[in-house]
């Protein structure tokens, strides 16, 4: 959508704002939807507008939550959606909950000091292409400026996050806060010779230290070795953490798609993608197509299997074999981890989408921290994993 389309959205705001106040999410359950409570949703349903829907209905733009990265994530769940319906309802929701943030002079009141808080910067890029108005250029630059300055590891990865408890860290996670960002700025702005070299180093600094013979690649690395959970010998966390081996698995996607053939890391990328790909097929819970909250101990009782990362590594294998990155039998594993997410999802008696079994957000830990996180249902991580995935596979 262009500015004049947008505009013409926008002359429906203050119905769709009350229509948000009212909306029930979806129709009242069916008998067959009720039923969807015990048995795997109906493949026809579109499951991404549901989602949506419903969590329209749960929250305002204002009261979705402020500047973070599981309501960017969620939002640009909600953006892929939007880019596929055409519902001006799903922009102008971004737009509203952007507009919180950014004023109109393009100022933006964060220090953008750790990667997670420049996450939902992708908003501000999304933003700037559908309307035009340079105060989303503004903002997103402020980020691109920070990166001049941020703290980075001896050979150049960014830290987690700037303050002392963090320093010299590289969580898994942070590839994602940062470099899908970084990819569409450059694109966007024009300003692809630094940020596709930028995100394609961020990717080979990180997957050099934190992957493993098995493939999979552990939560986090401490340069400095001070960290309580970092090994003596090697800096590094002691599990693999499944939600942080997806963001991994979804940045080096997108980053993938993003830059050139030419790149000089390409190579290595697919390389670390393609050690990722085997490890998570390895891995996957038979039984369920999903895969657990520590990603190689589902044999023991207490583990289980975590949704968002079920739904990331799923996204990242159906794209990878769509854009040639993986060998085509990973299409199957694809399918059986699309399957397993689904079955997570249910219609509760309100006619609204209840996804369940999502860790809650989390720091760097041993076994038993993972393992006893709390198992939320609806939580932003999953439902925006989900309407990734979701826009990838449903039509499969």
């Amino acid at each position: 959508m262009r500015p004049g389309r947008l505009r013409t959205a926008l002359t429906a705001l203050a119905a769709v704002t009350a229509t948000l106040a009212a909306l029930p999410a979806a129709a009242p359950p069916t008998a067959a939807a009720t039923n969807a409570v015990a048995h795997r949703p109906a493949a026809a349903t579109d499951w991404s507008v549901a989602v949506v829907d419903s969590t329209m209905a749960r929250y305002t733009p204002s009261t979705i939550g402020g500047w973070s990265y599981p309501v960017g994530l969620y939002l640009y769940g909600q953006y892929l959606t939007y880019e596929r319906t055409h519902d001006a309802r799903y922009l102008t929701y971004i737009k509203q909950y952007v507009d919180r943030f950014v004023k109109s002079d393009g100022s933006i009141d964060q220090s953008f000091n750790s990667l997670d808080s420049m996450q939902a910067g992708r908003l501000l890029v999304i933003l700037h292409h559908e309307t035009g108005q340079d105060r989303y250029r503004k903002a997103a630059r402020k980020i691109r400026d920070r990166l001049d300055t941020y703290p980075r590891t001896g050979d150049g990865g960014f830290w987690h996050a700037d303050n002392s408890s963090r320093a010299h860290q590289l969580w898994a996670d942070g590839v994602y806060m940062v470099n899908p960002f970084l990819v569409e700025y450059g694109k966007e702005f024009g300003d692809g010779a630094y940020t596709d070299d930028e995100a394609a180093k961020q990717l080979s600094v990180y997957g050099s230290h934190l992957q493993v013979a098995n493939g999979l690649l552990k939560h986090a690395y401490d340069e400095s070795g001070k960290a309580s959970w970092a090994d003596p010998r090697t800096g590094l966390a002691p599990e693999h953490w499944c939600r942080a081996v997806g963001w991994y698995a979804m940045a080096v996607v997108g980053v993938l798609d993003a830059i050139p053939a030419s790149q000089p890391r390409r190579p290595q990328l697919l390389s670390i993608f393609r050690k990722l790909a085997a490890g998570l097929e390895k891995y996957q819970d038979p039984a369920t197509g999903r895969w657990f909250q520590v990603m190689d101990k589902g044999g023991r009782s207490d583990d289980w299997t975590e949704t968002s990362c079920s739904s990331m590594f799923t996204y990242a294998l159906s794209r990878g074999v769509q854009q040639g990155y993986l060998d085509p039998h990973y299409k199957a594993v694809a399918r059986r981890g699309y399957q397993g997410v689904l079955a997570k999802l249910s219609v509760g008696s309100d006619g609204r989408t209840e996804l369940a079994d999502i860790s809650i957000g989390t720091n760097v830990g041993d076994y038993a921290y993972y393992v006893a996180r709390t198992r939320a249902t609806n939580d932003f991580h999953g439902l925006g994993a989900f309407l990734i995935m979701n826009e990838q596979l449903r039509g499969d």
